[in-house]
């Protein structure tokens, strides 16, 4: 999912020494996720709208959907800012403090994250948008988190599934 992606961008945060640093607990993801996700859907609009119909849920620019993901992305950013911390290094925290730390961080980068989106993979992700609509936003980011879980297993057994690498701990280490 691309969505799971705006986790991978946060990894690119963390110092060089990120591999002996503790790991990102699911809370901790999620946050990241919640935070992530208003702009990750709207630009995911712009990047498919040739391919989907203006009255397409991910290119509605506003929308219920983004209104309340907006409303726990500001709750989940101190959980989010915190997580970032740990994978980073303590003195980022004076960083994240401003109010344009957020807006700054996803503004760099989820286009980033969305520009990998395939064009042939619209119609599929504007119906999983649609049929994660009726769940809260916590929801939503938890099953992101999940599948990464998961797909990391899976990258640990047979080698050959593609998931970012991020210090997601496993379920044990929740």
């Amino acid at each position: 999912m691309r969505i799971a992606a705006a986790l991978a961008a946060v990894a690119l945060l963390a110092s060089p020494a990120a591999a002996q640093q503790p790991c990102i607990t699911g809370p901790e993801a999620e946050a990241l996720t919640l935070v992530a996700l208003p702009d990750i859907i709207r630009e995911t609009g712009t990047v498919c709208a040739a391919q989907l119909p203006a009255t397409s849920l991910v290119r509605r620019r506003s929308s219920p959907l983004l209104s309340r993901y907006q409303v726990e992305a500001a709750r989940a950013w101190p959980a989010a800012r915190a997580a970032i911390v740990k994978l980073s290094d303590p003195a980022v925290d004076a960083l994240l403090d401003s109010e344009f730390a957020r807006p700054l961080l996803t503004s760099l980068l989820v286009p980033q994250l969305v520009g990998r989106i395939a064009t042939r993979d619209c119609g599929t992700i504007d119906r999983l948008v649609a049929l994660l609509e009726p769940l809260p936003a916590r929801n939503t980011a938890a099953i992101v988190v999940e599948t990464l879980r998961y797909l990391k297993a899976e990258k640990a057994r047979r080698g050959v599934v593609a998931v970012p690498d991020l210090p997601l701990c496993t379920a044990r280490s929740r």
